[in-house]
This record gives C-alpha cells, structure tokens and sequence, in this order.
C-alpha cells in the first residue's frame, strides 16, 4: 500500500502527520461551536496554520500565533475606533500596520518573524470583518481572540501527545562531523600538503550553511534548545574561519606535533564517544603553535567553541584558562539581516494595501473586505519566501479549489442538514479531503490554502441564509488576494532567489567601502567578521537555490573576505608613526580604491599590488597579503561588478 501511494505521487511520511492536524481541526472546529464562539471554523483553521511535524516547533509557533493574535487584534479594535466609521481612515492605518510588520518579519528570523507579520494580518481580520458587522467590535475582537486561541490549546494538545520531538543526534552529529573533518584538514595541510580543493571547498560550505540552515528549527521550543543551537552556531562559525583560514595561509612551517595533535582532534571528534577529549588535544596544538599567531587564534576559538557546546572530559586548568577567554576568542554571534528585502516588503505590502482598500471604498463592493483581508496575508506572509510568485502560483490553485469545494459545502451538501451541529458534521468530511491535497508532491504547496479557504468560507451559522451570488461574490474575492499578491510580486520590486543573491552581494562588497572609509575599522572587526560568516553562508545557500552559474558565490564571498581582513591590517598598519612616507600614501590610495569598490572595482587590484611593493621594499615586508587578495579579487571581478550593475539599477 505504502509503495503505491508513493507510485501515484503521495509522500506515505506525512500521511500521520496531515492526518492527526485534520482530526484536530475537526475536534476545534466543534469545541469552538460548543463553547458557542460566532467563527468556529477559525479555529480549525489555527489548527493548520500552526501545524508542525515536530513539538518543538509545534510549541513555538503555537507560541508565537498566540501573541501576534492578541497584539493584532488590540490593533486592529485601535484602528477601527480611531478611524471613528471612515473607511479611507481605516485602510491607510491598516496598510501602515501591516507595512510595518511586513518589514519587520523580513528583517527577524523564525517563528519571532511570524509572530510579527501575523500581528499585522490579524489587525485586518478583526477590523474589516467589524466593517462588515458594524457596532460588535468588542464582542468581535474577543471572539476573534478566543477562536484563534481554542485552535493554539486544541492543536498544540494534539500535538503534543501524538507529535514526535525533534532528534538532536541529526543535526548535533553533523556539526560534529564537520568539525572533525575540518581538523583533519587542518592537520594535512599542517604537514606541507597543498591547500584545500575548491570542490572540497565547495561541498564544506555547502554543509556549512545547510547545518545553518536547521539551526533555527533546532533552537525552537524550549531555552536549553536556543543555548544549543547559539553553541552550534559559534561551533559553525569556527569552521567557517577555520576554511577562509586555510585558503589565505600560503606558507605554514609547522613542527610535527602540531600536525599530530590536530589529527588526535579529529579522531577523537569523529566518536562521539571521545568528543570530550578533543579539547585536550586542541589545547596541546595551541601550546605547539604559538609562534603562528594566526593559526593559535584559529586554534582557540575551534577550542572555546566546541567547549561550549560538548565540554572537555578531563578539563586542565590550560584548558580552563581557554575557557575562561573565550568571550574573547569566540566570535559574537551576528546575523544576516535583510534591510534591503525589507524595506521593498514594506514598501511592497502599504502601496498594495492602499491600493485594494480605496478600490473597496471607491466602489462600496460588498466582498471588498474579504479581498482586503486576503491581500493583507498574501502580501505580508508570503513576502519572507525565496521566491514569493512561485509561492502565489500554488496558493492561487489551492485556494480556487478550496472555493469550490465551500460552495458545494454550501449550496449541496448543508441543505440536507436541519441545525448547527448538522452543519458541523457535514462540514468534516471537506476537512478530512485536505489530508490528500497535503499528502501529495505536485499538491502539498497549495494544500493548506485549500483547507483554509473551505474553511474561511464556511461560516455553520443555522438556518442558511444568503444567495447563490453572494457566496459565489465572496469565494472570487477571497481567490482575488492570491492573484493580486501574484502580481505584486512580478511588478513591485521583484523578488526571487537570484535577486536576493544580488542584493546580498551587494551588501557585502559595499561593506568592504565602509571598512575602507573607515580608519576605527578595526575596533568593530569582531562584529564584522562574524556578520560575514553567517553572509557566506546565506550567500552559498541563496547560490545553490538560484542556480548561479556566471559567478561563483563561495569563491566571491572569500575575496570579499580578504579584502576586509586586508583593510583592516592596512588601517593597523598606517597607525605606526613609524610608517615610512612612501609605504603610508600606497597605503592610502589602496584603502581610496577599495572606498569605490563596487563602482571601479578593476582598479583594485593594481593598488593593492603597488602598495604590497612599497610594503615589501620600504615597510619591512608583509606585503604577500594584499597580493593574495588581489589576485582572489581578480579571479572573482565578476562577483564585484555584479555589485557595481545593482548599485546603478
């Protein structure tokens, strides 16, 4: 049975988890009808809109539903008295509102962002269903707020006696295992080998940002996950250094012990049985490396990190003392925010709100809310995806269908009912049908937009009242919200996962001309250094889902690097009083060209070249690294101008 289904399309894997959030919802759609709530079926469709596969992820969002629900609706009760029966009022606080946490929600991370763009849609929920109603804002607000809330304690008691909890061995042991393998690349190089493959070098970032990419997930639900997924974080972080380490080291005369004691550190890493004495290990390879000031610093923070996270087994008080520094050695942990993407969300989600809303009071149309209100979801929600149209195109299908079947619901099946609690019972057979829909790959993105939509539309308030037409009016307005984000999506400020690669490069080489123009640079380095790893990161991910083949992102991002290490030590460097005349002005006119980087970006290389001569013929030498980030720079000029294109447009 299992076979065939997977031969026909479904994913047998979710069949228990759809299946157990169609039931909840069923049982909250009738707990909602008994306690007498007026829209019973919202809270089935909170049931679905915070299912997750696993509890910790389930507790959060449910969490996290809950809060931006009250927030939202407090606002939008605020609105809707202080637009005191003025629509115009009403829809421009509404566009501001949701504006505001549209931007916000691309900017935070997790179910924290959901939160907050949730806050912004649940405002609309409550004030343009109150226009609809005129005079229940109260009693409308609370119901609003107590629905959503029965749905949060029905599907997270679900949840939590049927949802499995999340296994940390996955994601805990992969990190392990990179770590070790980062070692024993380290050892190798260590004994004279060449450095690191680009394809090593590829695959290593590659698992780097993957194992970044879960941490957020794996920091859900309780404190002790966060502390885990912040120390796995530091623990990715040190491998990140540790790789842009051993692609700018040319030269490493090491002693053997070096080489030994980091290839102890990686076999003992590599059983988790024995991960507790890779810090001893570590600590001896510090102890043989201090002469090598950059791979000691490298060293310390591999150590503080996995300390961190694992703990040495027999703790020396050398390794304490590493400990005790390691505020010092590890890096902050600063993450990539998208400023840019939100503030085209923001953007984005008021002109359209604006625009649906005075469309609604230009024309007094009866369903203008619920177009309104669906607009303000599609535009807001949505926008946090890698590519919100592609997102549109299934949602548009799934909620088309889900119409469908609340006007058979409708205008078929509930005339055979004689009271509200028929209609409840009527209703959960068209519940159950989303479990195939949700089970299915062509399907499964637009599965849930079906079920709530039937939903949405599905108000068992007995006896039936309404017209054919009304209810077929209302089904095209609410499928009108997921076409108009559509083209939104297409025309204001497009987005997708190469344009958001773009925007990313652009941020990052534009750092590297405020590092330049910038002579207290390296009294933020800590904070720079640490926001570029996790921008690596993010950059090789957005590389892999666009399909980037003109440029390489990895190799981009580690000249970028470079060339900011290479400014920082050339603003060091031109605070020696010392500084011969000569080697200061090629200093200067090298940090001038980085200034204008991503405008004449050719120009670069040439002077870091001529100020690594100056450097080697009057500085004392020391000249090898602007060379090397010179040449990284050249081989990636594409990268750079890429930047320079964006700028422009």
């Amino acid at each position: 049975m299992i076979a065939l289904a997977a031969k026909w399309g479904f994913i047998p894997s979710r069949f228990p988890f759809v299946l157990r959030t169609a039931i909840g919802a069923c049982l909250a759609l009738l707990i909602a009808w008994m306690i007498g709530l007026e829209h019973p079926q919202w809270s089935a469709m909170t049931v679905f809109a915070a299912a997750q596969p696993v509890r910790n992820l389930l507790v959060e969002k449910s969490v996290f539903r809950a809060v931006g629900t009250i927030a939202g609706t407090l606002v939008g009760m605020l609105l809707v008295l202080a637009a005191e029966g003025h629509p115009v009022f009403l829809v421009v606080g509404l566009a501001a509102w949701i504006s505001l946490c549209a931007g916000f929600g691309n900017v935070l991370r997790g179910f924290v962002a959901y939160g907050t763009i949730l806050a912004g849609y649940s405002a609309a929920m409550v004030a343009l269903l109150e226009t609809a109603h005129p005079g229940h804002l109260l009693s409308l607000g609370a119901d609003r707020a107590l629905t959503v809330l029965t749905g949060v304690v029905v599907g997270l008691v679900i949840g939590l006696i049927f949802t499995p909890a999340a296994s940390e061995a996955e994601i805990a042991g992969r990190t392990r295992r990179l770590a070790a393998r980062m070692l024993a690349e380290m050892a190798t190089f260590a004994r004279g080998s060449p450095s690191i493959s680009e394809r090593d070098q590829q695959q290593l970032l590659a698992e780097m940002a993957a194992i970044d990419d879960g941490l957020d997930p794996h920091g859900a639900g309780s404190l002790a996950s966060r502390r885990s997924a912040r120390n796995l974080r530091a623990v990715v972080a040190a491998q990140v250094s540790s790789l842009l380490w051993l692609k700018t080291e040319r030269s490493l005369p090491l002693s053997p012990g070096v080489a030994d004691a980091l290839s102890r550190s990686a076999r003992t890493l590599e059983d988790p049985n024995t991960a507790g004495q890779t810090i001893a290990s570590l600590h001896e390879a510090i102890r043989l490396a201090q002469q090598n000031t950059p791979l000691r610093d490298i060293l310390q923070r591999q150590a503080a990190a996995l300390r961190d996270w694992i703990g040495p087994e027999h703790p020396s008080a050398d390794v304490r003392a590493v400990a005790e520094d390691r505020g010092q050695l590890l890096h902050p942990v600063v993450l990539h925010r998208d400023w840019i993407g939100a503030r085209h969300a923001a953007l984005r989600a008021g002109f359209v709100m604006v625009l649906v809303g005075l469309f609604w009071v230009v024309t007094g149309w009866h369903a203008g809310p619920y177009v309104l209100l669906g607009t303000s979801v599609m535009i807001s929600l949505f926008s946090t995806f890698e590519n919100p149209a592609f997102m549109m195109r299934n949602v548009l299908a799934g909620q088309f269908f889900g119409a469908i079947a609340a006007l058979v619901c409708r205008w078929v099946v509930w005339p055979l009912g004689t009271s509200a609690l028929d209609l409840i019972f009527l209703l959960i057979p068209f519940i159950l049908s989303g479990v195939l829909p949700m089970s299915h790959r062509r399907t499964m993105l637009g599965g849930t937009d079906y079920v709530l939509i039937l939903l949405l539309l599905s108000q068992p308030a007995y006896p039936l009242s309404g017209s054919f037409d009304a209810s077929l009016s209302t089904a095209a307005a609410v499928v009108a919200a997921p076409a108009i984000a559509l083209l939104a999506y297409g025309l204001i400020f497009p987005t997708d996962a190469r344009r958001r690669l773009d925007t990313l490069i652009t941020m990052m080489v534009r750092e590297i001309q405020r590092i330049a123009a910038a002579p207290d640079a390296a009294a933020h380095s800590l904070v720079w250094r640490a926001r570029l790893y996790h921008r690596l990161l993010r950059l090789v991910r957005l590389g892999q889902a666009s399909g980037e083949s003109r440029i390489s992102p990895a190799g981009g991002g580690l000249a970028v690097y470079a060339l900011g290490a290479t400014a920082l030590s050339m603003h060091e460097r031109m605070q020696d009083p010392a500084l011969p005349a000569g080697v200061r002005r090629a200093l200067r006119l090298a940090l001038g060209r980085m200034e204008h980087i991503a405008d004449r970006p050719r120009a670069v290389p040439a002077a870091l070249s001529r100020a690594a001569d100056r450097l080697d013929a009057e500085g004392g030498g020391e000249g090898e690294p602007l060379r090397s980030a010179g040449r990284a720079m050249t081989q990636n000029l594409a990268f750079f101008e890429r930047a320079g294109k964006r700028g422009r447009a």
